[in-house]
């Protein structure tokens, strides 16, 4: 997720250094990223580490252990020389794959306790889309959107209520995401090629992206080989959305209809997240792969707000500002709300 300015968090002083250092995470599939800031806010540095899978995949906890400790080990590599010795106070952790709630979180702050050491009441681990919302929107009400290989939706009434929406994984709930797009055009093409639609060149041009040639009679049975393939996956339907994109851009119609099913699907759950917080013409921020870097989908995605009463706007920070703000709240909690492990758990479930 893309960094934005934080006006909370301003670059700090690097010749008087408070007690305390906190660390915020993003750790998504393809990289991990930590920041390093004081209590204060002022940020210090920033390292970057592997990226994580769920949980229960083969090798989850160990890739997870390994993104926490080596972001974290790069960005004490860059903090300035007098803030060497200041050991670690808090952390906040937004993962790809962690449900509020669920036993993987909990399996998640223990992994995290081990690999940080760092206690539990100083340690918040959650789902990444919740950490992108408290950057975008910290003190008010707000719903973030996620269009990247996957896609997610997530609100806040700026009151304590949060809602979540769709995310459940590329197998059954990816309807806005790049892997849906790139799917839906391979599949386009497929019933191009058996006669059950036109030819456009939407055909020639994603075959050609797979290394296929057109004219080949078996390229489809190579195609059905090559998607169940384990290292196809969702990221190999997800490279195929910018050309689906180009193709409507250049006005294929059936390319534009595969966008604009897609873009839909997002205005639905930034619908589905304002009706269950009551929120009217909401604030929303849109993060991710597809809605920054497809504009078309962008395009689409916003002409459907407008339709429905809400707003885009750019997000107050991202989602390591957001861990930030999580890791800073464990010390100094909203005592209206009990502890912070309460807080995190009851206001994100």
């Amino acid at each position: 997720m893309a960094a934005s300015a934080d006006p909370s968090l301003q670059a700090h002083n690097p010749r008087t250094p408070r007690t305390l250092l906190l660390a915020g995470f993003d750790a998504g599939q393809t990289h991990t990223t930590c920041r390093l800031a004081a209590d204060d806010g002022g940020l210090l540095a920033e390292g970057q580490g592997p990226g994580v899978v769920h949980l229960a995949a083969p090798g989850g906890p160990q890739r997870f252990n390994a993104a926490l400790r080596e972001s974290l080990e790069a960005a004490r590599a860059r903090l300035p020389e007098a803030w060497l010795p200041v050991p670690l106070t808090a952390a906040a952790v937004g993962a790809s794959g962690i449900e509020a709630g669920s036993q993987v979180q909990i399996q998640g702050l223990t992994l995290a306790e081990s690999a940080l050491g760092l206690p539990s009441d100083r340690l918040v681990v959650t789902g990444d889309e919740r950490t992108a919302l408290r950057g975008a929107f910290p003190e008010g009400p707000g719903i973030v959107v996620i269009s990247g290989t996957g896609t997610i939706a997530v609100g806040s009434d700026g009151q304590g209520r949060h809602h979540r929406c769709a995310g459940w994984g590329w197998l059954l709930d990816g309807a806005g995401s790049t892997m849906d797009i790139g799917r839906d055009g391979l599949a386009l093409s497929l019933r191009m090629a058996d006669g059950r639609e036109p030819e456009s060149p939407l055909r020639e041009a994603i075959w050609q992206v797979l290394g296929l040639d057109p004219q080949d009679p078996g390229a489809p049975q190579r195609i059905k080989a090559l998607v169940v393939d384990p290292a196809f996956g969702a990221a190999g339907f997800a490279r195929l959305a910018p050309v689906v994109e180009r193709l409507a851009e250049q006005g294929d119609a059936q390319a534009s209809a595969i966008l604009a099913q897609n873009a839909e699907a997002l205005v639905a759950m930034v619908a589905a997240v304002a009706a269950a917080l009551d929120l009217r013409e909401p604030s929303v921020a849109a993060l991710g792969g597809g809605l920054l870097h497809l504009a078309g989908l962008r395009n689409r995605f916003e002409q459907g707000l407008r339709r429905q009463g809400a707003l885009r706007v750019e997000p107050r920070g991202d989602a390591c500002q957001g861990a930030l703000h999580l890791a800073a709240a464990l010390l100094a909690p909203d005592p209206d709300l009990g502890p912070p492990a309460a807080v995190q758990d009851a206001s994100m479930a």
